[in-house]
């Protein structure tokens, strides 16, 4: 075989030549791979700028309303709304804790929709135990995780019928040891059936507050520690409900309709949404 031809080798450089090409201790450094190190600003003079746009880093939340604010808050969303209401319908403590068993991840138009069927063939533990979950399914078949939920239900209706003669108990903690009950249901069929001051947080109340913010938490039970001591007595009451209420409708996850907002003025939310005249 044919051996490859050898490059000629390059001319002979004198001492200038040599001087002239050879690389600086500066871009040795490049070549290596290794980060050029950054120079200081001179003594006196101005650090340099940074780049302009958006800055990289997360905006920082603000600080919570004071004690002053929050009470502020509180009496105008009973202004607005001096009685609310769930948005799910109900005729007790037991159909009320049905209707808050079926709205896990579920909307409330969707549970009533259900529960009317549903109530009209049974609206007591004792009625429901004998429609059967198989019965209960078909009812409720419209809402997501019908089988799990027809399952509970039959389930904790057995067991007010058998441990409390049919009636809802006004224990949280009895309420927690029923099957599909959570805190947050617990929490609910308290504050509304029997009138305890709970602050049951559920995705709007947990917005809501952090926005404002009343608290700043990242969980809802890290919030609800938060918020409990914080409400003012007068508004305790019905603090759940306005919150929810007010994210539901008003503070809305994508796009807030802060022009309609009646406590517009005391949020601190830095991302309002315009008046239309405004934008």
């Amino acid at each position: 075989m044919d051996q490859p031809r050898r490059k000629a080798a390059p001319p002979a450089q004198n001492e200038n030549d040599a001087a002239a090409t050879a690389p600086s201790p500066r871009q040795k450094i490049r070549r290596s791979g290794e980060k050029t190190p950054k120079h200081k600003p001179k003594q006196g003079g101005k650090p340099a700028e940074k780049p302009s746009g958006k800055s990289s880093g997360k905006q920082r939340s603000p600080r919570p309303v004071d004690a002053k604010t929050r009470a502020e808050i509180f009496r105008r969303l009973s202004e607005t709304n001096p009685e609310p209401r769930s948005d799910l319908e109900y005729r007790d403590p037991y159909t009320l804790l049905v209707a808050v068993v079926l709205s896990a991840q579920a909307t409330d138009a969707g549970v009533n929709k259900a529960t009317r069927r549903l109530f009209a063939l049974a609206d007591t533990p004792e009625a429901m135990v004998a429609l059967g979950e198989e019965a209960v399914r078909e009812q409720i078949r419209t809402i997501g995780l019908y089988r799990a939920k027809a399952k509970n239900v039959i389930a904790l209706s057995h067991i007010l019928v058998e441990q409390y003669g049919g009636a809802v108990p006004p224990s949280r903690a009895a309420l927690e040891a029923l099957p599909g009950v959570g805190k947050k249901t617990a929490a609910v069929v308290v504050n509304i059936a029997f009138g305890e001051p709970t602050i049951a947080v559920d995705t709007h109340i947990f917005r809501v507050s952090n926005r404002i913010p009343l608290a700043i938490a990242r969980t809802a039970d890290a919030m609800e520690a938060a918020l409990t001591p914080i409400v003012p007595d007068p508004y305790r009451r019905h603090a759940h409900h306005w919150l929810i209420l007010h994210g539901r409708y008003i503070c809305k996850a994508r796009k807030p309709d802060c022009p309609r907002c009646p406590i517009h003025d005391l949020c601190r939310y830095p991302d309002k949404t315009p008046a239309p005249g405004d934008a």
